[in-house]
């Protein structure tokens, strides 16, 4: 695709915001941010820079505290195809974009100032999940794999996929990214490597699970993929690596097969990996390090789920629950006279 004037010519000028965010996205490669954190900065920062295009502003020293929260305005009042505005979160994003951008520039004095500096934030909102499996749902779908078949069977595969998920409670990336290597089950631990964050954590795993991917390493894999350069441990009936769209649309199939109809892919067994644990007492920083949350306010919303004992509570000190008469039984229906 040809340059245009205008394009060339912003290459060519320091000062622009085109060079400028160029800069800066090659900034965060070299700070080892991921890939897709990478990207999704350079996406923020080419939608700014259009905003500001329209406006006639090409240039960094240009912007000033009025554009800033112009574009504020512009991103709570955007509304997607669908009519529908942008989530809090992902106006939030932008703007935190825009934020270390400028200071970026100010730091390594580009610009004279921040206009970004101080910036008030949409506040954060607090979503629960929508959806839990209980106990029961789990293991109705871990079976819904047929793990009877002569091998090599894919159905053990995924029965063998489907419980690392609900025993480790890790992300799809992250058990898509599993190699044979990051298992040390004589231990019983799996190591992530650079999940989200690019944060390595070891994560324990339940007996059962670690025998299901013994019978899946010994039956299974061999036959995908006889070829030892490959590290990868799930793969598909290829023999590759799975892909993170493929790998979620494989485990709702395997949800809607089971009869459990509640919508929902891989984050359900995480989900249901971090309420089980709460539910039975376990500490709550130890579900923090074992799914890998940089924050304690986040697994703290899965407190909310943990309904049981606020249940008993109720049922225990809410005046209706004691000295509560049995209602009377319906009126019979009389019988109409002759």
């Amino acid at each position: 695709m040809h340059q245009t004037l205008s394009e060339s010519a912003a290459w060519n000028d320091p000062q622009s915001l085109l060079f400028l965010s160029a800069r800066y996205v090659e900034y965060l490669g070299v700070r080892n941010y991921s890939k897709k954190t990478v990207y999704r900065r350079q996406r923020e920062l080419a939608y700014f820079r259009r905003f500001c295009e329209a406006l006639g502003i090409t240039q960094a020293r240009q912007v000033t505290r009025a554009v800033v929260l112009s574009y504020q305005s512009h991103l709570f009042h955007y509304r997607k195809k669908d009519n529908t505005p942008l989530t809090v979160a992902t106006q939030q994003h932008w703007l935190v974009c825009l934020t270390r951008f400028f200071s970026y520039l100010t730091r390594d004095g580009l610009v004279l100032y921040n206009p970004a500096s101080d910036l008030e934030l949409p506040r954060k909102e607090h979503h629960l999940p929508k959806v839990i499996l209980s106990a029961a749902e789990i293991e109705a779908i871990l079976s819904t794999p047929d793990t009877h078949g002569p091998p090599p069977s894919l159905g053990v595969r995924d029965r063998a996929l489907l419980e690392v998920f609900y025993s480790t409670g890790i992300r799809r990336m992250e058990l898509m990214n599993l190699d044979i290597g990051h298992l040390d089950l004589s231990r019983g631990v799996v190591h992530v490597v650079q999940g989200k964050g690019h944060k390595d954590r070891v994560v324990p795993i339940g007996a059962r699970a670690i025998g299901w991917v013994e019978k899946y390493l010994a039956e299974v894999r061999p036959a995908l993929c006889p070829s030892i350069n490959e590290p990868a441990l799930f793969l598909n009936s290829q023999g590759n690596r799975f892909t993170e769209g493929r790998l979620g649309q494989h485990v709702r199939k395997i949800i809607a097969r089971s009869g459990v109809n509640k919508p929902g892919g891989c984050h359900l067994f995480r989900h249901a990996f971090a309420t089980g644990l709460l539910q039975n007492g376990c500490d709550l920083r130890h579900i923090q390090i074992m799914l890998g949350h940089a924050s304690l306010e986040t697994t703290q919303l899965y407190t909310h789920l943990a309904i049981h004992e606020l249940q008993e509570a109720h049922r225990r000190y809410h005046p209706a629950s004691h000295n509560c008469p049995t209602p009377p039984p319906p009126p019979a229906e009389s019988t109409p006279e002759p």
